[in-house]
């Protein structure tokens, strides 16, 4: 592919010589057009079906090789075929010689330019994606662009074939008119200067504008309608009214609160959301004790013997809560309310893209934001007692060790899980309908927590359906097996579904605004967090794309600057470097692209793999499976993503994120001194490798002689 992309380009290259030696400007200059006239009219009129096809091939080569000549050839096709069949031929020969340069373009440089400007080049096609048949008609119509810029530039984005051909077609037709109808008359044309007068020239940008301008004003129309039933009010009673004090909720209420601003922080139920009661905190807590179970069971294997290992499930409970209560101060309405938020339990209902009641009491705001966050899938499953059923929010009112427990879902919180309550004490059974665990990672990173969960007892149902059970005094569930339809039997006593977590939309008002949503039931949001109520936004699980307590905070800043000061100043919300990590052991932790990800995108990657094993700290801690892996640009050290699996994953990423961010390479991480032996090694020991593999080869030989005559010889 390499070789017929430089010959491709090798070829372009010498046409443009041969082209520009040999003065082919010269034969298609205006003056040289008009003085040759007279013979190509007599060639038309000889053989016009011929001199057409002739014509056209000559426009399109020209074209194809973004060679200067294409305004002549228009010039020229008015003059010796007359207006119609003038226009015609040199209507579909521009847009099929633009549609050879675009294609030239994407086949020689788009890879190149897709990893070298990764980000920039995303942006870019999510705009074409969304406006890329406006901007290329806008294009066409203003003659001051140089076509053959545009031909390149759409070869480096990913619009179809199909659809710039049709719109080069459409938005090349008015310029083309012009200049067929000026070559009518070529004969009275002093230069093909004068062609277009200012006032053309104004009246084509005029064009070029009107579907912007139609789609400023179906938008504004389309908004008057939506708002007309909520009048404005003159007053307002807040600056924001925050719904849901879950991270996205306090972040964005302490913000407005910090700059003076009047803040409603609104709460149903808990004061930290999920996060705090029922996620993050309880289940990090759990994992701490499940890990001192694990660590007894293995102590014999660092010189540790120990008997009668007892695990107290209703104490390790009861811990878990006492993180939970001491945490839990710092995210009170007190806490809040000191720093100046005006905190209301209850529930908040929208009554109108200003207004929000709560307790029977209306308040008007200038903006609203939804931070209501998600609640846990939970399916009906024919015959299955829902008294026997857990979640990721009810798992944690459990008094007893279940002796059996059956998890749904192989996703993160699944793994976490299942991994926690094996190392406790329970026979856990595992069931994901996908053939692997963990899907959104890679398969090697899958490999490894399935190995490790099998090591530590945990049977896996990987590709298998939970279709129905029966609940007596405990469970038996059916499961299938996807690819060949066996069944299979899986006895239990309690069920934790763990298939992740849907959008909390309903219930508090939206749907009765017709607050829009996404196919996956998400509040639709543009790139400023807003609604398609401007003065509604919304930030985490609601709107995701990311569900993480982290992201939700992140997202919290651009909602409230953009509600409190957007009139004067927007910003687009960043997703571009956003970290997470899975907290099974050993750890997975991701920032970036990962091999599927990089490989549905159809971008070149190189891979780059350190295995933990390795690191001296790893075997000190007895703690060797998993690795790193990075995956940077061809030929360059830029990181486009980074997954790691071992211990302390989530801590190590760190270093990575900051150099995702601030655009700095595996060069600049090798060159950074880390302190021997800590997990963070892997890190500078991964930049190792990939300086090991892109070290310049050519220049060996020369290093080698160099260094036997600084020796004195061969030797």
């Amino acid at each position: 592919m390499m070789i017929l992309r430089i010959s491709l380009a090798a070829l372009l290259i010498a046409s443009a010589v041969v082209f520009f030696y040999f003065d082919g400007s010269g034969y298609l200059s205006f003056a040289a057009v008009q003085s040759l006239q007279d013979v190509l009219l007599d060639r038309v009129e000889s053989d016009p079906v011929g001199s057409a096809l002739g014509f056209a091939g000559v426009y399109v080569v020209i074209t194809a090789l973004s060679l200067p000549g294409a305004a002549i050839l228009t010039l020229l096709a008015g003059a010796l075929f007359g207006l119609m069949e003038g226009l015609l031929i040199a209507s579909f020969a521009s847009t099929l010689g633009a549609t050879f340069a675009m294609l030239a373009a994407r086949f020689i440089f788009r890879d190149w330019v897709a990893v070298k400007f990764q980000d920039r080049l995303r942006r870019i096609n999510d705009g074409m994606d969304k406006d890329g048949a406006r901007y290329l008609f806008s294009l066409r119509l203003v003659p001051a662009v140089p076509f053959f810029l545009i031909n390149l530039a759409m070869g480096l984005t990913r619009i179809r074939v199909s659809t710039f051909f049709w719109v080069s077609q459409l938005g090349m037709l008015p310029g083309t008119l012009i200049y067929v109808n000026a070559g009518v008359q070529i004969g009275g044309l002093e230069s093909a200067a004068g062609i277009l007068s200012i006032e053309l020239i104004a009246s084509l940008v005029l064009l070029a504008l009107l579907p912007w301008l139609m789609k400023y004003g179906q938008a504004r129309f389309a908004l008057w309608r939506l708002l007309k039933p909520y009048p404005k009010p003159r007053k307002f009673d807040r600056d924001i009214i925050v719904i849901g004090a879950g991270s996205g909720g306090l972040v964005s209420a302490l913000i407005g609160a910090v700059v003076e601003a009047k803040v409603t922080l609104i709460e149903a139920g808990e004061m930290g959301g999920d996060c705090l009661n029922t996620g993050c905190v309880p289940s990090k807590s759990l994992i701490r004790s499940a890990r001192l179970a694990h660590d007894i069971d293995v102590g014999s294997e660092l010189g540790i013997r120990t008997s009668g290992k007892q695990v107290d499930f209703d104490a390790v409970m009861t811990r878990v809560q006492s993180v939970v209560d001491e945490i839990r101060p710092n995210d009170s309405p007190e806490r809040y309310r000191e720093m100046g938020v005006d905190v209301r339990l209850g529930e908040g209902l929208v009554r109108s893209p200003y207004e929000v009641e709560i307790n029977g009491e209306r308040l008007t705001s200038r903006a609203i934001i939804v931070a209501s966050g998600a609640y846990p899938i939970f399916p009906t499953i024919e015959g299955l007692d829902p008294s026997f059923c857990l979640t990721s929010e009810t798992v944690w009112q459990l008094a007893d060790l279940p002796k059996r427990l059956a998890i749904v879902g192989g996703g993160p919180i699944g793994v976490e899980l299942a991994q926690s309550f094996a190392r406790l004490g329970s026979e856990v059974t595992l069931i994901e309908m996908m053939p692997r665990l963990m899907m959104r990672e890679d398969a090697d990173v899958s490999s490894c927590i399935e190995e490790t969960l099998v090591a530590e007892g945990v049977l896996l149902k990987t590709g298998h359906r939970l279709v129905s059970a029966i609940s007596k005094e405990d469970v038996l569930l059916r499961v299938v097996d996807e690819d060949s339809g066996d069944e299979a039997a899986v006895a239990c006593d309690a069920v934790l579904f763990a298939l992740g977590r849907k959008p909390r939309t309903e219930g508090f008002g939206l749907e009765d605004l017709g607050v829009a949503r996404t196919a996956t039931g998400h509040l639709d949001v543009n790139d400023y967090l807003q609604t398609n109520y401007p003065s509604i936004f919304a930030v985490g699980d609601v709107a995701g794309p990311y569900q993480f307590t982290h992201t939700a905070s992140h997202m919290a800043w651009y909602a409230a600057v953009n509600a409190l000061f957007g009139t004067f100043k927007r910003f687009k919300v960043d997703y571009r470097v956003i970290p997470w990590c899975t907290f099974s052991s050993p750890e997975v932790a991701r920032v970036g692209l990962n091999e599927l990800e990089a490989t549905a995108a159809g971008l070149a990657f190189e891979v780059t793999r350190f295995e933990v094993a390795e690191l001296d700290r790893a075997k000190a801690d007895h703690a060797r499976q998993g690795f790193v892996k990075v995956l940077t640009a061809p030929g360059s050290d830029k990181i486009l993503g980074v997954t790691i699996v071992s211990e302390h994953a989530g801590e190590t990423i760190s270093e990575f994120v900051l150099a995702m961010k601030y655009n700095l390479g595996l060069k600049k991480i090798m060159g950074t001194i880390h302190i021997y032996p800590t997990w963070s090694e892997m890190n500078k020991f991964a930049a190792g490798v990939w300086r090991r593999a892109n070290k310049p080869e050519k220049f060996m030989p020369l290093l080698a002689w160099y260094h036997r005559l600084r020796r004195g010889g061969d030797q």
